[in-house]
């Protein structure tokens, strides 16, 4: 019933190439997203009801960021979809199931950005490949530069984002419950990267 991822933010790449951020740059800047400070919330209709929440844990990913070309810029975010959280214990359970994420055989889901179009200083389009249940399949994140600057604790220089996306989780595969559960999945995802030296 998800994502991810993106997610990715979930991809998650979901950060690439946003070039109003700050000062320009002599080359491209290296990136590692913050696992502590990054969310990837799906949202599913459920039976017309109610829009239900979950998350994922476990993310992980690099940034390149070419301030001067962000065409040039490119990302990938991994989620790791055993770390489902929806807040009660079964449906967690039945979510890594074969019905729906078969984290068995398909433990991660990875996003993988491809093309990038700046959409006004802070705004950004990253599409990019998501594979999920071992399927590949284009997923556009409108992406937002939510901060910049240096971590007034660590040090480090932070990029922070915000993104949103949709997936329609049947072209993946996952078809259980469909329409009950609605085909097609919310999501918003919020993320730091930090810089490497």
């Amino acid at each position: 019933m998800f994502t991810s991822i993106k997610k990715a933010g979930f991809v998650l790449a979901i950060a690439a190439g946003l070039s109003g951020a700050a000062v320009s740059a002599q080359a491209a800047e290296s990136y590692k997203l913050d696992p502590t400070h990054t969310s990837v919330i799906f949202i599913v209709n459920h039976l017309g009801f109610s829009n239900f929440q979950g998350r994922f844990g476990g993310t992980s990913g690099e940034l390149t960021l070419d301030r001067e070309n962000p065409a040039a810029s490119s990302a990938i975010i991994t989620i790791d979809l055993n770390q489902v959280d929806t807040g009660v214990e079964g449906l967690d359970n039945h979510m890594k199931t074969a019905d729906f994420l078969n984290v068995e055989q398909n433990p991660t889901a990875t996003f993988k950005s491809t093309s990038i179009e700046m959409t006004g200083e802070k705004t950004a389009t990253i599409t990019g490949d998501l594979t999920l249940l071992g399927q590949t399949k284009p997923l556009v994140l409108d992406v937002t530069l939510t901060g910049e600057g240096d971590h007034p604790m660590t040090g480090d220089h932070v990029l922070g984002f915000g993104a949103t996306g949709t997936v329609t989780r049947s072209e993946y595969g996952m078809n259980y419950l469909v329409p009950a559960v609605s085909d097609e999945v919310e999501l918003q995802i919020s993320t730091e990267f930090l810089q490497q030296k």
